[in-house]
C-alpha cells in the first residue's frame, strides 16, 4: 500500500511540478529578466565587467528550470505520499482527501510562509554574495524551527481535546505555533541588502510569483494526491472484500 502511494505522491508532485513551471515561465520569469537588465546596468554605471555567463540564459529559464521544478516537485510529492501513509488512521479519522488537503495546508504554512515572513525570496541583482551562505542558513534554521513548533503544537492539540474539545484545542495550538514562531523571527537578525535604487514593483511581483508557484506546487500535490489515495484505499477496500468472498 505504501508502495502504491509513494508512486501517486511522485505523479502528483510532476504534475505539481509542470503546472509550477507553466506558471514561473508565464509570470516568473520576465521578473528575473527585468532584474538581471537592472544588474548589467548597475555594473556597467559602476563600470564593473560583466560576468561570464556559464549557463545560457536561454538554458536557466528553459530546461533548466523545467528540470529543477519537476525534479523538485517528484520528491515533495514523495515525502508528502510518505507522510500521509503515516498519518492516515492514526493522526486522525479524517478520509483521504480530507486528510491530504490538511498536509498540504500544514506544510506550506510551515515551509513556505513561515521562512519567507522573515527572509523572503529576492531576485537576481539583490544580496550580498559574501553573505550569501549566512542568509541560506538562517532560512533553512527558519524552516527547521517552523517544522518543530508545527510538531509541537500539534502535540498540544492532541493533549488538549480531552479538555477542551476539538475546536478550542486547535484554537490553542494555532496560538502556540504563532507566539513561538513569533518570537523566533523577532529574535533572528534582518536582512536587508535591497539596493536602494531597486524598483519596489519588481521586487513585489518577484516574490508574489515566488509565492504563487509555491501555492500552485502545494494545491496541485494536495488535491490531485487526495484523489489518487482515495481511489488507491477504495481499490485495496474492494480487493479485500473480493478475497473475503472468495471464501464464503
Amino acid at each position: 500500500m505504501v508502495g502504491k502511494l509513494l508512486v501517486r505522491g511522485m505523479l502528483a508532485g510532476i504534475a505539481a511540478g509542470l503546472l509550477t513551471f507553466s506558471f514561473a515561465k508565464l509570470v516568473g520569469e520576465p521578473q528575473v529578466d527585468q532584474a538581471i537588465s537592472f544588474e548589467e546596468k548597475a555594473n556597467v554605471a559602476n563600470g564593473e565587467a560583466p560576468e561570464p555567463e556559464i549557463v545560457s540564459r536561454h538554458t536557466q529559464a528553459g530546461l533548466g528550470l523545467l528540470t529543477g521544478v519537476v525534479t523538485f516537485g517528484a520528491a515533495v510529492g514523495g515525502l508528502f505520499a510518505l507522510t500521509f501513509a503515516y498519518s492516515f488512521g492514526r493522526v486522525s479519522n479524517l478520509g483521504a482527501r480530507s486528510l491530504s488537503a490538511w498536509i498540504a495546508l500544514a506544510a506550506f504554512i510551515t515551509l513556505v510562509i513561515v521562512p519567507n515572513i522573515k527572509y523572503p525570496a529576492n531576485p537576481p541583482s539583490v544580496g550580498d554574495p559574501e553573505t550569501i551562505g549566512m542568509r541560506t542558513g538562517l532560512f533553512f534554521l527558519m524552516i527547521v524551527i517552523s517544522i518543530a513548533t508545527m510538531v509541537f503544537s500539534l502535540k498540544v492539540r492532541k493533549y488538549a481535546i480531552a479538555r477542551f474539545g476539538q475546536w478550542n484545542a486547535s484554537i490553542i495550538a494555532g496560538i502556540v505555533f504563532v507566539v513561538i514562531v513569533g518570537a523566533v523571527q523577532w529574535g533572528l537578525p534582518v536582512i536587508n541588502e535591497v539596493p536602494a535604487a531597486f524598483p519596489a514593483v519588481l521586487l513585489w511581483k518577484f516574490r508574489v510569483a515566488a509565492i504563487g508557484m509555491q501555492v500552485i506546487m502545494w494545491t496541485t500535490i494536495g488535491l490531485l494526491f487526495g484523489a489518487l489515495a482515495e481511489r488507491c484505499q477504495r481499490a485495496a477496500s474492494a480487493g479485500r472484500i473480493a478475497g473475503k468472498s472468495a471464501y464464503l
